[in-house]
C-alpha cells in the first residue's frame, strides 16, 4: 500500500475514467467527470504545504483535511447540485482506488456535501402539445428539401409513447423491437448499463412498421437487418447526437411549438411528458421508475409531487373557495 502513495492523481484520474468507460457513459458525462475531478485536484494541490501544480499532486497527498479545504473552496461559488455533483464523483474516484488497493481508504465521507435537490420535471407546456406536434410531424412539410415524416414520427413517438432518453434513442437496433404483435415490447440499453423493457401499444407498433417500410423503400431491405441501428439520417447512416437534437428541434418549429417546450429540456422534454402523463393516469412511482429506467425511486417520485401540486394549484383556483372565507 505505502508504496503507491506518490502515484500520480492526474494519472489515477485518467485510469479511473478508463475504467468508467466499460460502463458506456455520454461523453458530456465523462467530461463532467473529468472536470470535476481535475478542477477539485488542482485546489487540493494548492492546499498542502508547499503548493505543488496538478501534474505533481501525488495520491498521498489527498487526506480528509485537504478535500475538506479543497471541497469548501469548490463550493464557494457554484450551486449545490453541482457540488453534490463533484462530491458523489469522488467518492466513486476513492472507491475505485480503495478496491485497486491504491489508497487505504475514502476520505469522502468526512467531506461534507449538500443535499442536492432532485430537478423538476419539464413536459411540454399545453394539455394538446403532444397531439399537435405528432399530427404536424405525421403530414410531412413541402418546405423541406428531402422531407421524411415517417421516420421524424418515429423519434418523436419513442419518446412520447415509451420515455426513452437521447443516448438510449441512439443505441437502438433494429432488432431492439421484439415479441409477438399485441406483445411488442423495446429492449433498451439504460443509464448507467442498466437495461429495461418498455412495452410497445399497437398504435407506436404500427408507427415503428410504417417507418421501417419506408426505410426498405430509400435504401432496400439489408438497410433493416436485426443489428443495424434503428434510427438513420437521410442518407441511411446512423442518427448522431447532434442530428437527432436538429431533428426534434425542426419538429418543434414545423408544429409552431417551440414556445411550449421549457428551455433546457428540448429533447427530454418529450421523455418528461411521458413520465408525466403517467402520473396523471394513475401510474405510482414503481411503475414509473421501471418504466424511465431511474436509479431511484426520488426520482420518479417527483412526477407524482408535480401532479399533485398541479391538482392543488386547479383546487385552489375554484372561486366558491373564497366564499368559505
Amino acid at each position: 500500500m505505502h508504496d503507491k502513495q506518490d502515484e500520480s492523481v492526474q494519472l489515477l484520474i485518467e485510469e479511473f475514467l478508463t475504467a468508467r468507460a466499460t460502463r458506456k457513459p455520454s461523453p458530456h458525462t465523462l467530461a463532467a467527470y473529468r472536470r470535476d475531478l481535475r478542477t477539485v485536484a488542482a485546489l487540493a494541490a494548492e492546499e498542502i504545504t508547499p503548493p505543488l501544480p496538478l501534474d505533481a499532486l501525488p495520491v498521498g497527498a489527498l487526506t480528509a483535511r485537504v478535500m475538506r479545504a479543497a471541497f469548501a473552496r469548490f463550493a464557494a461559488p457554484r450551486a449545490a447540485a453541482s457540488v453534490h455533483r463533484a462530491w458523489s464523483t469522488w467518492n466513486s474516484f476513492f472507491s475505485f482506488l480503495v478496491a485497486d488497493g491504491v489508497v487505504a481508504g475514502n476520505p469522502m465521507p468526512a467531506v461534507g456535501r449538500p443535499r442536492a435537490p432532485l430537478p423538476r420535471p419539464k413536459p411540454l407546456r399545453g394539455a394538446d402539445t403532444p397531439e399537435q406536434l405528432l399530427a404536424a410531424v405525421a403530414r410531412g412539410d413541402g418546405r423541406q428539401r428531402d422531407p421524411w415524416p415517417q421516420r421524424d414520427l418515429a423519434v418523436l413517438a419513442l419518446a412520447l409513447c415509451a420515455g426513452l432518453r437521447l443516448s438510449e434513442l441512439l443505441a437502438l437496433r433494429v432488432g431492439s423491437l421484439a415479441g409477438r404483435p399485441g406483445e411488442r415490447r423495446v429492449e433498451v440499453a439504460g443509464k448507467g448499463g442498466r437495461p429495461r423493457v418498455v412495452p410497445v401499444e399497437p398504435e407506436l407498433d404500427g408507427v415503428l412498421v410504417d417507418y421501417l417500410d419506408s426505410r426498405v423503400r430509400r435504401f432496400g431491405s439489408r438497410s433493416v437487418r436485426p443489428d443495424a441501428p434503428l434510427l438513420v439520417d437521410r442518407r441511411g447512416e446512423p442518427l448522431r447526437r447532434g442530428g437527432l437534437q436538429y431533428l426534434v428541434e425542426s419538429c418543434y418549429r414545423r408544429a409552431g411549438v417551440t414556445d411550449r417546450v421549457p428551455q433546457g429540456a428540448r429533447l427530454h422534454a418529450l421523455r418528461h411528458t411521458f413520465a408525466t402523463r403517467l402520473a396523471e393516469d394513475g401510474a405510482g412511482a414503481a411503475e414509473i421508475m421501471r418504466l424511465l429506467g431511474h436509479a431511484s425511486l426520488a426520482s420518479s417520485q417527483t412526477y407524482i409531487e408535480v401532479t399533485a401540486g398541479q391538482q392543488r394549484d386547479a383546487v385552489r383556483s375554484n372561486r366558491t373557495n373564497r366564499v368559505l372565507a
